[in-house]
């Protein structure tokens, strides 16, 4: 039976611009054992061609093929859910191109849904037009509810922020994609073709990969090196598999393989 393996990024390979010791050799490791696997992120703001560049910039080399991410889901959904809709978009890059390949259309006025990614260039009024456009009928997607980095200024304001902001101002509860939301989970498991009991999740943190692979009934690996630590789990009704301080301490075969 073939087993494979979902792997976050920031928090597990990399942490900002420097890698995390050691994941450069266990991916190494994966691609010499030919160990099917792909980069799960929530990041709707990166092209595949991006994510790429950054993990050959720390000395990681993969395909565009090894990148999944909340644009792609969201695009998969959107074609699947409502082909040929349109859609204002609070989003860079990545998003804006999947829309595109999956047949959205971005439009300016009167869209079928607002969709909310992250975005630098995103201004209030812009924020506003959404608010206006849901409050006339436009349904409401965020690509994640990831928290603020906790930093100053507006560009520093996570997906989860401006979500509130705009689900306070319309009553309207934004539809979420990413993880750890069942949407994002299937549609990854059907890009690489496994089933649950095939697939195992590594992440950092319990609230979206943890959680997110116990939705959907894959064994998960929580790694140490990014948010998560061993005293905050005690407080969560849910455990992963197994917990490690980085991924150059797994060991294959994993022992549910």
């Amino acid at each position: 039976m073939k087993n494979g393996l979902m792997i976050d990024m920031d928090g597990v390979i990399y942490a900002g611009e420097t890698l995390i010791e050691g994941a450069d050799i266990f991916i190494k490791q994966l691609l010499d054992e030919q160990i099917p696997f792909t980069f799960l992120s929530n990041s709707s703001q990166k092209t595949r061609r991006e994510s790429v560049e950054k993990l050959e910039n720390l000395g990681i080399s993969v395909t565009e093929q090894h990148i999944y991410n909340s644009a792609m889901a969201t695009g998969t959904f959107l074609k699947d859910q409502y082909p040929g809709c349109t859609a204002f978009v609070l989003g860079v890059g990545g998003l804006l191109g999947s829309l595109e390949q999956n047949g959205i259309k971005i439009v300016n006025s009167e869209p079928d849904f607002v969709i909310l990614g992250e975005g630098h260039e995103f201004t209030l009024p812009m924020v506003l037009t959404a608010v206006d456009m849901i409050l006339a009928g436009a349904r409401f997607i965020a690509t994640n509810r990831d928290p603020s980095p906790r930093k100053a200024g507006w560009n520093n304001l996570g997906i989860a922020a401006t979500a509130a902001m705009i689900e306070e101002a319309t009553g309207i509860e934004a539809f979420v994609i990413g993880k750890p939301s069942p949407v994002m989970m299937r549609s990854a498991s059907r890009y690489m073709e496994l089933e649950p009991s095939q697939t195992t999740i590594i992440g950092d943190t319990m609230e979206t990969d943890i959680k997110g692979g116990i939705y959907m009934g894959f064994n998960t690996i929580l790694v140490l090196s990014g948010m998560a630590d061993k005293e905050n789990m005690k407080r969560y009704a849910y455990k992963p598999n197994l917990v490690v301080s980085s991924v150059d301490e797994i060991k294959f075969p994993l022992k549910w393989w």
